[in-house]
């Protein structure tokens, strides 16, 4: 009788404690939506960014250099990596310029800040393998890995062929796990790191004319959830943190035919936005974001309503991708 007593206050204990540190955490996430949370810095962290070669990868991994991260670009595309290591030359010479003069002047040295590119089919399991040791004896170890690289059929499910199917899913969701296999070893070894994956609004709703896309985003979220409910609950990794990026449409290209029927609320974002926005999720420590920041909060409130009103809102807003022919 003693025993029962004595479990039912350690329940009732354990149910006050919850509630307290539930209405804690509760009240520093409003607090955090007005005011924001501090940006780390990621001068001195080695940063590798998939898809480096155009597009949101490109202007990833500018920011980044700018930011004095030594970056690392990873791209099947060798001309586009190309170009993309001249625009960061470029850019952080003049940087490097401007401080060498303001230096010089008050007797500072500023190391240069350094970036190198490596040709990598990351749907391959063994050319990301191959990669990495390189990255690891030439680079050292990467800290911040950015999950960037992705493809993207538009068309009728139906219309899709096997070979296309599977390729996708190779390059989608197959990538990200030969990545974690290849970089997050040294950082639960080192007990620091972030990862940041791209997913995409497809992600957490189902459009038309995108269903194997969208299979692939789902996957993502659901790996990166996964895996940082993996490391919590196995006391490993602490300090590796994680962050999906659910973008809606960015003008990369892959959406030739966008529809947009409200196109001041729901436009197309540049990759120079967009890589901005997930460069200050990911130093602010966020875990889930998506470009723009409030169709994240409308799709979670969406799910308490009945599936046919939040239908008749998703034909009145009428927003997505035209099958590219």
């Amino acid at each position: 009788m003693l025993l029962k007593l004595y479990s039912l206050c350690l329940l009732v204990l354990d149910c006050i404690s919850l509630v307290i540190k539930t209405a804690l955490l509760l009240l520093e996430a409003m607090y955090h939506l007005v005011i924001s949370p501090a940006e780390k810095s990621v001068e001195g962290e080695i940063v590798l960014i998939t898809g480096t070669g155009h597009g949101i990868g490109r202007e990833l991994a500018k920011k980044y250099a700018l930011l004095g991260a030594t970056v690392v670009c990873l791209d099947i595309d060798k001309a586009g990596n190309a170009e993309t290591m001249a625009m960061i030359a470029d850019l952080t010479g003049a940087r490097e310029k401007h401080n060498r003069n303001a230096n010089h002047q008050n007797g500072a040295h500023h190391s240069s800040r350094k970036a190198y590119a490596y040709e990598c089919d990351v749907s391959d399991r063994e050319s990301v393998m191959k990669m990495a040791a390189k990255v690891k004896n030439e680079v050292g170890n990467v800290t911040v890995m950015v999950n960037n690289a992705g493809i993207m059929p538009c068309k009728p499910f139906l219309s899709h062929g096997q070979q296309e199917v599977e390729r996708l899913f190779r390059i989608n969701v197959m990538a990200h796990i030969w990545m974690f296999e290849a970089f997050l070893p040294s950082m639960i070894e080192n007990n620091h790191g972030h990862i940041v994956a791209l997913s995409s609004m497809a992600g957490i709703c189902g459009l038309s004319n995108l269903v194997p896309y969208c299979a692939s985003k789902y996957a993502v979220r659901g790996l990166m959830e996964a895996m940082s409910e993996e490391l919590r609950e196995g006391g490993r990794g602490q300090n590796i943190k994680f962050t999906t990026i659910f973008p809606f449409i960015v003008g990369t290209g892959l959406v030739q035919k966008p529809k947009l029927r409200f196109p001041n609320l729901l436009g197309i974002v540049s990759p120079e936005e967009a890589a901005q926005r997930i460069i200050t999720a990911m130093r602010r420590n966020q875990n889930e974001v998506s470009i723009p920041p409030a169709l994240l909060y409308i799709n979670n409130i969406s799910r308490i309503f009945p599936s046919k009103m939040v239908h008749l809102v998703k034909d009145f807003v009428d927003s997505g991708c035209e099958a590219h022919v």
